[in-house]
């Protein structure tokens, strides 16, 4: 029997992920879980996406303590530092720059991806002069203010507790179906001076929606909303905070779509350590900060920056790596399509991209017990989507491919076990 007397006695109740995976963690090795007395789960959940890396990366790890060991700052704000330093040099030459990025600038916001969603709204708003930002059904962007305005999440949005306003709710791509042409309708919308639709300042847009349920928005669909921000004079703002730094197999979610963002947004698995990290990418041009105008005391985490530096060095001066994360995603996308096979296409399909896919169930209650399922037989996963009926796998990019077996098949048993319950409930 688990004891959680000291959690229940002082935490709130806000509390969420713990309900689902009541055991109490002490160890974290790469793919997995170790709780305290010994049990291994495979995470299939990496910290919401914070992991990609894995838990301690030995590569990482033997950075931060090489600094630690050496008195490195650990806090500057927005002081130059020596690992601020490094962090810069190597972002722009080992990832920005052999993107075609090279001529964009890094805001420090803040520790987390909704600092960066509001420093990036803020500036939109203060470049076009312009209040109005379109965002998508489905879209989730943060739980501040400014973040949750362009969040569609209804359960998130009801405790804001003052009005969310000055946000152009827009339907996602194939959010009705592939044959509606959603980009033609905001042209509509966009063009028509009683549509009552105001002049946006920017689109924010996550190119697969993670918390949505894992929507995927195709190469096709981000180009014409690209030209679409052209002739509406509108920023193309990317949410790449859980999508980015390889989860879909390249560094940025856009990369291959021939789109060019103007603001860029990202955190999450940033830092390569779990370390809170979020930065926003400017084109040189929207750079239009008064100094100070936009701050916060949790700017300059030199911890980060020193494992992310770390971790562009290792994981991101070849291919090598992203190739290894498309060729794992290929591995799970079709023992997930096995999984839909086994149970009917016509209750389950798989989402996603890259190593950000689930499978689609009915409903939210069959995506829960299927996870409660695997919980028992040690794979930690989550759900996702407007009813939380997508099963979600956010696995780091280093796991191995047994492992990636060993969790395939306990994902394939809760399935199994779930619909068979199911089966014998109809049939009482």
């Amino acid at each position: 029997m688990q004891n959680f007397e000291q959690f229940e006695k002082h935490e709130s109740g806000i509390r969420s992920y713990c309900r689902s995976f009541p055991v109490v963690f002490k160890q974290a090795r790469g793919a997995e879980l170790i709780t305290r007395e010994g049990k291994a789960y495979i995470d299939f959940l990496a910290g919401a996406g914070t992991l990609n890396y894995g838990h301690n990366n030995p590569v990482l790890k033997k950075a931060l303590i090489e600094y630690l060991e050496a008195d490195g700052l650990t806090h500057g704000l927005d002081m130059y530092t020596e690992a601020k330093e490094r962090f810069l040099e190597t972002f722009h030459r080992v990832i920005l720059e052999p993107r075609g990025m090279g001529n964009f600038v890094v805001q420090f916001s803040g520790p987390t991806g909704s600092n960066s969603v509001e420093a990036a709204l803020k500036l939109a708003r203060k470049v076009t002069g312009r209040q109005n930002v379109i965002s998508f059904t489905n879209g989730f962007h943060g739980c501040t203010i400014g973040a949750l305005a362009v969040t569609g999440n209804g359960h998130h949005r009801g405790a804001s507790g003052v009005p969310l306003t000055d946000v152009s709710r827009m339907p996602y791509a194939n959010y009705f179906g592939d044959k509606v042409n959603t980009i033609s309708m905001m042209d509509k919308l966009l063009s028509d001076p009683s549509s009552g639709i105001d002049k946006p300042a920017a689109v924010i847009v996550e190119v697969v929606q993670g918390e949505g349920g894992l929507n995927a928005a195709s190469a096709e669909w981000m180009r014409k909303l690209e030209k679409l921000c052209r002739k509406h004079e509108m920023l193309l703002i990317v949410d790449d905070i859980q999508a980015g730094c390889g989860r879909t197999g390249t560094f940025f979610s856009f990369e291959e779509m021939g789109i060019k963002p103007d603001i860029v947004t990202l955190s999450k698995s940033l830092s390569g350590y779990g370390l809170p990290f979020a930065v926003v990418l400017i084109r040189r041009d929207l750079d239009q900060w008064e100094p100070g105008e936009h701050n916060g005391t949790f700017r300059g985490n030199n911890h980060a920056f020193v494992t992310a530096a770390a971790a562009f060095e290792h994981f991101w001066k070849t291919d090598e790596f992203a190739k290894s994360v498309q060729a794992k995603g290929k591995i799970i996308k079709e023992r997930m399509q096995r999984i839909v096979s086994k149970v009917g296409p016509d209750s389950l399909f798989v989402k996603g991209r890259g190593m950000m896919l689930g499978i689609s169930c009915p409903d939210g209650d069959t995506a829960a017990a299927v996870c409660r399922e695997a919980f028992k037989h040690g794979l930690v996963i989550e759900t996702s989507g407007n009813h939380s009926q997508v099963v979600k796998c956010l696995c780091p990019l280093v796991i191995t491919e047994e492992q990636i077996d060993k969790a395939m098949t306990i994902l394939d048993a809760a399935f199994a076990t779930v619909f068979s319950e199911q089966v014998k409930t109809q049939a009482s």
